[in-house]
């Protein structure tokens, strides 16, 4: 007997009978012959914000990576254990993905998190509050700009920590490099959680604008 949520089970059943019936050729193609996507996506772990989901993407279509405010460390090779740096070199050396999309979202809440005046819920864990030091210095100039309210200061943060994530991808070499000779581009994308508006950071400004009429 499966110890699995039961909810998880209906879901594979419906997945079953419906998407894979109809494309099963496509599972079969991608298991045979590999996978072999265009573009990756650095989003959040968010459960609203799902990149197949918001693109319509089938099967083999997205190399997706999902993490806490869909935030990319600088190049370190320390040693570490480094998840996300880990699939960006797979995405870029092994898949060789011509684009790479750093998506954020409306409501983030490691975003607020990180605006909050006691850092809850970053303080309590040994993870969280590591991680979002990637954007301090950020959220330490959004907090103290009283001009703006909370919900205009988490939307900034959210944007500018998009802005952060593109700057440290260009300090893996093998990005950079791969940027300069016009065979990778960086985009970065703001997803809108109420509305379902996408909003894509223009690459010479690094405003944000509505990617759709």
């Amino acid at each position: 007997m499966s110890h699995l949520p039961e909810h998880l089970l209906t879901g594979h059943r419906n997945f079953m009978r419906g998407r894979y019936a109809a494309e099963s050729d496509r599972y079969t193609s991608l298991a045979r012959e590999g996978q072999s996507p265009q573009t990756m996506i650095i989003a959040c772990c968010d459960s609203r914000s799902a990149p197949e989901t918001i693109f319509d993407a089938g099967p083999g279509e997205l190399f997706v990576l999902r993490n806490v405010a869909n935030l990319i460390p600088p190049y370190e090779p320390d040693g570490e254990f480094h998840s996300t740096s880990a699939a960006l070199e797979f995405a870029v050396q092994s898949l060789k993905v011509k684009h790479i999309v750093v998506m954020g979202h409306g409501r983030c809440g490691g975003i607020r998190a990180a605006l909050s005046a006691d850092h809850a819920p970053l303080s309590p864990g040994d993870f969280i509050g590591k991680w979002m030091s990637l954007i301090a210095p950020a959220a330490e100039s959004v907090a103290a700009t009283t001009a703006m309210t909370a919900t205009e200061r988490q939307t900034a943060l959210e944007r500018i920590s998009i802005r952060y994530s593109i700057a440290n991808l260009r300090t893996f070499p093998c990005i950079k490099i791969l940027e300069d000779k016009g065979r990778l581009t960086l985009h970065g994308a703001w997803f809108d959680i109420s509305t379902a508006e996408l909003w894509a950071m223009n690459r010479d400004t690094g405003d944000f604008e509505r990617a759709l009429d």
